[in-house]
């Protein structure tokens, strides 16, 4: 099997060329593959040959986003469009890479696949705009939602919280947006899996579901740090986007496809911690 990847450059990147390494993978890193040109990605595309394009490139600062919305839209939109087009032109499957923020967090109960959309910050309007494009333009396609990424090679979280608590004596953490944290090593390999399962729309993070403070907390015990963590809400913390207050993900599809979930998020998280 041969594989395109976008976004190999990228934290997820990494990790899926990891979970691919038994196929021929041609990577393109954002410096490499502009995305938002369309006589390019085409032209890429068509050259690589591939078999399945995974396109996990996307403008994923969510905050910035809501500063610069038309970069939101072209990168996460339209770069979508062309990736999907591209696909088209050379008859192979996409995988797209979306998000939990597509949700308004409302609902009470993890999101399924079919639920109504309704996203409340430009991040998820253009991971939105990203899908309405695949959904249209082609019929092969797997939709992934996952949530709250860290991992091994980017800017995450878990590597922020273990800064700040070797910085300062006191941090505080909001405690009022409850989410599924994702190890990308675990969704990548899932990713992996479903290559050549039935199309359609996926929700995939580690199982069980925490707030940001929970996780904090989870990550200084883990670590044997002793600080002071404080919960505070997101109008005490307030931020330029607004995030769901719940954005957890049920991942229906794969129970009902009898494909496993990915394992628990606190086991997820320790593995990390001791790699």
């Amino acid at each position: 099997m041969k594989v395109a990847l976008t976004g190999a450059g990228g934290m997820l990147g990494h990790d899926l060329q990891r979970a691919f390494r038994d196929a021929e993978v041609v990577g393109f890193s954002s410096a490499s593959l502009d995305v938002t040109k369309l006589d390019v990605v085409v032209g890429r595309i068509r050259d690589a040959g591939p078999d399945v394009v995974v396109h996990a490139a996307a403008f994923t600062n969510v905050d910035q986003c809501e500063s610069e919305p038309e970069k939101a839209y072209l990168v996460n939109g339209i770069g979508t469009r062309n990736v999907v087009m591209a696909c088209e032109a050379v008859g192979c499957p996409v995988v797209y890479v979306s998000s939990d923020y597509v949700f308004d967090g409302r609902k009470g109960s993890p999101y399924n696949e079919w639920d109504d959309t309704g996203p409340i910050n430009t991040y998820g309007i253009s991971k939105l705009m990203g899908e309405r494009f695949v959904s249209t333009l082609t019929n092969r396609f797997y939709i992934v939602r996952t949530s709250w990424l860290y991992g091994r090679n980017g800017k995450n979280f878990v590597d922020t919280i273990i800064r700040l608590l070797s910085e300062k004596d006191r941090i505080e953490v909001v405690d009022d947006q409850v989410g599924c944290p994702t190890y990308t090593l675990d969704l990548a390999g899932k990713i992996r899996e479903l290559i050549g399962k039935g199309y359609g729309i996926y929700h995939v993070t580690n199982t069980g579901t925490c707030s940001w403070f929970d996780f904090a907390v989870a990550i200084a015990a883990k670590k044997g740090i002793s600080k002071n963590i404080v919960p505070v809400t997101s109008l005490q913390f307030k931020r330029p986007a607004e995030r769901p207050a719940s954005s957890v993900l049920g991942n229906t599809m794969l129970r009902l496809e009898g494909i496993g979930e990915l394992r628990n998020w606190e086991e997820a998280l320790g593995e990390y911690l001791n790699s």
